[in-house]
């Protein structure tokens, strides 16, 4: 069995509006404390990262007391939104989601983010089988990974956990088959089964 946490992201500062150099906000900061707790016990056998530094950032406290490097992943990066900066980021959010080739100038639609980050995923499984790994993630990228072995996770529940930075989720595989899909909450200490390989979408679980 292969074990993947990634790990969404902790609050960003959305004044800066470049993608690959948004840091997070001092709260972020403080809450990536949040994912060293939750990962300590996790018998993590390497961390990786979307290249983006709010995902490097959001799990390098937990790197650095372990005595990690963290192997930065580009494929892993959060979707392009465009080419400008999205006023209305919820009406964006809803025709990616409605409609999975649609995409702004110079932007990816959801189908493209999808099959980059599912392709990072598979060349992660075969290194690391049989491993426990931590990644570093963004909300799009990690919501279509999800939705690519639970096609019901779809804009609803990514709207859901919109604004939960940072969110864990940890995918079950036994080689390149996925088992299961558990979501945390680390504010909350709850988690939520997203998939099983014989189940339904459950929305939660205390």
């Amino acid at each position: 069995m292969t074990t993947i946490y990634f790990i969404r992201h902790c609050q960003s500062d959305h004044s800066v509006h470049e993608d690959r150099i948004r840091p997070l906000t001092e709260k972020g900061r403080k809450d990536s404390r949040l994912v060293t707790e939750f990962l300590r016990d996790k018998k993590i056998d390497a961390v990786l990262s979307s290249p983006y530094r709010r995902a490097m950032d959001t799990v390098r406290d937990f790197a650095d007391t372990q005595g990690f490097s963290v192997e930065e992943v580009e494929d892993f990066r959060e979707r392009k939104a465009g080419d400008s900066w999205l006023e209305d980021f919820t009406a964006f959010v809803k025709r990616q989601w409605k409609d999975k080739d649609y995409r702004e100038p110079g932007g990816e639609s959801l189908r493209e983010v999808q099959a980059r980050n599912i392709a990072a995923l598979r060349e992660v499984l075969e290194k690391y089988e049989g491993k426990t790994i931590a990644v570093g993630t963004h909300g799009t990228a990690l919501s279509s990974m999800i939705n690519f072995y639970q096609p019901q996770f779809g804009v609803e529940q990514f709207l859901e956990i919109r604004n939960l930075t940072p969110w864990a989720v940890k995918f079950e595989f036994s080689g390149y088959s996925c088992r299961s899909i558990t979501g945390y909450d680390l504010f909350e200490a709850t988690k939520t089964t997203l998939f099983q390989k014989s189940g339904e979408l459950v929305q939660a679980e205390a």
